[in-house]
């Protein structure tokens, strides 16, 4: 049976995930774009010597790899700013040291010049090793400051072939920087162990992999990409959860991102005048391999300790995200200068390290805050239990209690009818 208890607890728990979806209020709020910043895209393109394969639509992968490029720099958006990064394009010998150093930019993120990129794209040839990793950690610096988004759209055939540096680590070293950039993921022609790899890069930032076997699904494919970062979104804030609250950084309503060890608690503080209401929820993702049965932990305390609410929910390994979320109404005061209650927002989760695998940096958390004018007594769902409807239910009792009478009475009625005759 589902108590009222638990049943308060799980509309909380909906109400504050809904959140991360509400548009945030008007004003300079933590997360919020500004527009005042162009999106910028880094293409980041695979000329490894296997590119001269056949075996996409009849031509080579470099054939249609270019022909995909002159596509999209012909449908790019003017206010993207967009660039292209090679790999293995240079160096065609066997020195393994000097072809993991094979990564250059071909076109620098900035105004597109469609002309001048095209013809850059032209003199490609597929020449050397794939170093996925040293590209990707070159290619995080090619963005120019700003608060725009920033997307890496890393397009390849293979696997890195400059092990022992992990390109997922790099990824997730890159994600731990709080810069919020994305990198997607395309594979052509992929192998098993090829499809794991590019998987784990995309997500260990947020992004994307797509397996690619023809030309136009490369072409279809990093359109929307270069269109989806030219889409305004809430770029969320890198901020550091302290130990404890009283060392916690203050947040103000907005989408917040941070990083979380394994069997570390995370603090935060968020300031709620009478009459306010907090909502809160938080997302953890495995972005690496960990062991099935984990969980999520929001609390909502006092300065002093005491627990005002929580929001838990747990995982048996058939999905990587696991959230909650709360709700806590801070109510009206008698005084007119009355002084905002400081909430203290606890997140811990259980997850756990598989065998062999880095426990560093942590886990990826997001953190949607917001601090929103609370209901009228009269309408508050939580009060209640029923809100508005309570209005209905009286209707009801009424209406039921009129047909008793009326019931009773034709019965009797009819009881003194038959009597008679």
């Amino acid at each position: 049976m589902i108590t009222r208890k638990r049943l308060a607890a799980g509309v909380c728990a909906l109400l504050a995930a809904l959140t991360a979806g509400l548009a945030l209020p008007a004003g300079a709020t933590a997360g919020e774009p500004t527009g005042e910043d162009s999106p910028q895209v880094d293409l980041v393109l695979d000329v490894s010597g296997s590119m001269r394969t056949k075996d996409i639509d009849g031509g080579t992968r470099m054939a249609a790899a270019k022909q995909a490029f002159n596509e999209v720099l012909d449908a790019t958006p003017e206010d993207v700013r967009l660039g292209i990064r090679t790999l293995g394009a240079d160096y065609p010998g066997d020195d393994r040291k000097t072809g993991c150093k094979d990564t250059a930019q071909l076109y620098p993120v900035g105004p597109l010049d469609r002309v001048e990129a095209k013809t850059a794209v032209a003199t490609l040839v597929p020449t050397g090793w794939t170093p996925i990793g040293p590209a990707l950690l070159k290619a995080a610096d090619d963005f120019a400051d700003g608060d725009g988004s920033k997307r890496i759209v890393l397009i390849s055939d293979g696997e890195d072939t400059c092990a022992p540096l992990d390109p997922c680590e790099v990824a997730r070293e890159i994600a731990a920087k709080g810069i919020g950039l994305t990198i997607d993921t395309l594979g052509l022609v992929p192998n098993t162990r090829m499809r794991q790899q590019l998987s784990c890069i995309a997500e260990a930032t947020g992004g994307t992999y797509t397996s690619v076997e023809h030309a136009d699904e490369l072409t279809d494919r990093v359109n929307q990409l270069v269109d989806r970062a030219a889409d305004p979104v809430v770029t969320p804030v890198a901020t550091e959860g302290a130990d404890t609250c009283a060392k916690a950084p203050a947040l103000k309503s907005g989408l917040y991102t941070d990083r979380e060890e394994f069997g570390q608690q995370r603090w935060y503080r968020v300031d709620v005048e009478p009459g306010q209401e907090l909502r809160a929820s938080v997302s953890v993702a495995a972005d690496r391999s960990v062991n099935p049965s984990y969980g999520v932990l929001l609390r909502a305390v006092t300065v002093h300790g005491r627990e005002i609410v929580r929001g838990e929910a747990a995982g048996t390994g058939r999905t990587d995200v696991v959230s909650a979320g709360l709700r806590h109404p801070k109510a009206e005061s008698d005084e007119e200068d009355a002084p905002a209650e400081t909430v203290c927002l606890q997140v811990t989760h259980s997850f756990s390290a598989a065998s062999g695998v880095k426990t560093t940096p942590g886990l990826p958390l997001e953190l949607t805050v917001d601090v929103v004018d609370g209901p009228d007594q009269a309408d508050d769902v939580a009060a209640f239990g029923l809100g508005r409807g309570w209005w209905l239910l009286g209707v009801l009792v009424v209406a039921g209690f009129l047909a008793g009478l009326i019931w009773g009475w034709l019965s009797r009625w009819r009881v003194a009818v038959w009597r008679t005759n």
